[in-house]
């Protein structure tokens, strides 16, 4: 167990964040400014060192890939080169089927990116590092299961840009996979991303197989397309429509059967037109809020839809729906920690993502009511453990300052309950979470050892940011139940980048 003080200097304290304490070898890279990493995605272009590079990542052996890419860093190779190169070498050597597992090596490519813009910048390489090092665990995961590729699209089956969207849609809807993959390539290289997004945002919701993983990925893939450049979208997009139509084993179609996947979205398709027009402008209530937090913690799927369209309908803005589904999310988590929990929190993340990125109004009402339709599934029947996120008492830190952020972490350890109250009572009594914020990617960084710690953190600190009083922190109180504690052991990852560059 590391002591609070020894803690305090290595992770939280002020010295420690400015001087980078055990990450100081990162300064041998050139540090990325946050501008570098913002740039609109049109001044980045499709360079021709792009192919070289994927191929430098798919075929130098995991034990010296760190190294080489450490060396053309240090030669002047662009961060957003490094990322476009992580997102296509995963698209093209990982089956995104089952949308997660061995394929998070790019579902994490975005929380990656978001944990580099949030540091400094000295400290922006080493989520990129990770998520390299992970490529290349999950490529040799794809190589023992049958070591899947995607091909080239047969062009003789692409159709005109004229009918590309509706012989998309149409596959879509039937679930056919070969229909599917020659129009997302006829559409993509004629419609614009808006467009595209509103398509997708839509399918991405429509099952509950692969655990939400399917509306992850639209947002993410979209959002990394954003940073690395549209150019690459075809690829992208032809990997996300096959991830889509996972059936997950069913050998019924989908579209001929009734799966239990399936039943929120056919039920909210209908459920959604009850919803009354000028349904985006209410008025914030804490009550209403209140009242959806219980139908998640209790209902079915149609019950926390009906809950929420009855909330709608009374003039409640759309604000507080989504406050009761994070704040749901949240105490699904406190009350059973791990994989399902979790990815209600990720799930949410991306569903209000795309909430607030499409235009289209049917869009935004199904995405809530499915956002409320599968917090339960996230539940199952498992009965509650009496934590409630709205009734969490705060304790306050026996320290202050830095020194409270530090016993806050040392607590997660022993007693993550007590680090949860005393979370909440140091953020009601500090004007910033920004050095909770810091601490907590800090230790993703030194301890972290999978890609839903980054997926986890990356959401939920952007979640927070999202939110008003009193739900923001109670959320990120509520988010102890899964960060990463001071006291646990380093993961090797830091060690390896320390040696590949020569520190």
């Amino acid at each position: 167990m590391i002591q609070r003080r020894s803690f305090l200097t290595s992770a939280t304290g002020a010295g420690a964040l400015t001087a980078l304490g055990q990450l100081g070898f990162l300064g041998r890279l050139p540090a990325v400014s946050a501008a570098e990493a913002r740039l609109p995605p049109q001044l980045v272009r499709f360079h021709p060192e792009i192919e070289p590079l994927v191929r430098l990542l798919e075929d130098t052996p995991r034990e010296r890939l760190l190294e080489e890419v450490a060396s053309r860093v240090q030669r002047g190779l662009s961060y957003r080169n490094v990322l476009a190169a992580l997102m296509l070498a995963g698209i093209r050597n990982v089956q995104p089927r089952p949308v997660g597992f061995k394929f998070h090596a790019v579902l994490v490519v975005n929380s990656a990116h978001l944990a580099s813009l949030a540091s400094p910048d000295a400290e922006r390489w080493l989520p990129i590092f990770w998520a390299v090092d992970q490529f290349k665990a999950s490529q040799a995961a794809n190589v023992k299961e049958g070591n899947w590729l995607m091909r080239p699209v047969d062009e003789s089956r692409v159709p005109s840009s004229a009918q590309a969207r509706k012989a998309f849609l149409e596959a879509m809807d039937q679930w056919d996979e070969s229909a599917a993959d020659a129009a997302i390539t006829g559409l993509v290289r004629t419609a614009g991303a808006n467009e595209l997004f509103e398509i997708f945002a839509r399918y991405g919701m429509r099952d509950f197989r692969d655990i939400g993983h399917k509306a992850i990925y639209v947002a993410n893939s979209f959002r990394t397309l954003e940073v690395i450049g549209w150019q690459h979208a075809e690829p992208v997009l032809r990997s996300l429509a096959y991830a889509l139509l996972d059936r997950a084993g069913a050998k019924d179609n989908p579209a001929q059967a009734d799966l239990p996947a399936d039943r929120p979205f056919r039920d909210n398709l209908e459920t959604v037109k009850q919803v009354r027009a000028g349904w985006l402008e209410g008025r914030r209530d804490a009550g209403a809020t209140r009242e959806l937090l219980q139908a998640v913690r209790s209902g079915a799927p149609a019950d926390t839809s009906a809950a929420a369209v009855k909330l709608l309908n009374q003039g409640v803005a759309p604000q507080s729906v989504f406050e009761a589904l994070f704040g749901g999310a949240g105490e699904l988590l406190m009350q059973a920690p791990g994989i399902l929990s979790l990815h209600a929190m990720t799930f949410t993340n991306a569903i209000h993502y795309a909430w607030q990125r499409t235009q289209s109004d049917e869009t935004r009402r199904l995405l809530l009511l499915q956002n409320a339709a599968f917090l339960p599934l996230y539940r199952g029947d498992r009965a509650g453990k009496g934590l409630a996120i709205d009734s969490l008492e705060p304790v306050l830190p026996d320290a202050k300052g830095a020194e409270a952020v530090a016993e806050i972490f040392a607590d997660i350890g022993s007693d993550r309950l007590t680090a949860a109250r005393k979370m909440l009572g140091y953020l009601q009594g500090n004007a910033s979470a920004q050095p909770i914020a810091d601490a907590a990617r800090r230790l993703i960084f030194l301890k972290g050892t999978n890609s839903h710690d980054y997926k986890f953190s990356s959401a939920v600190l952007e979640d927070y940011e999202q939110l008003a009083q009193p739900w923001r922190d109670r959320l990120l109180a509520a988010s102890v139940f899964y960060f990463r504690g001071s006291g646990e052991k380093d993961n090797a990852l830091v060690g390896r980048i320390r040696t590949a560059l020569g520190a």
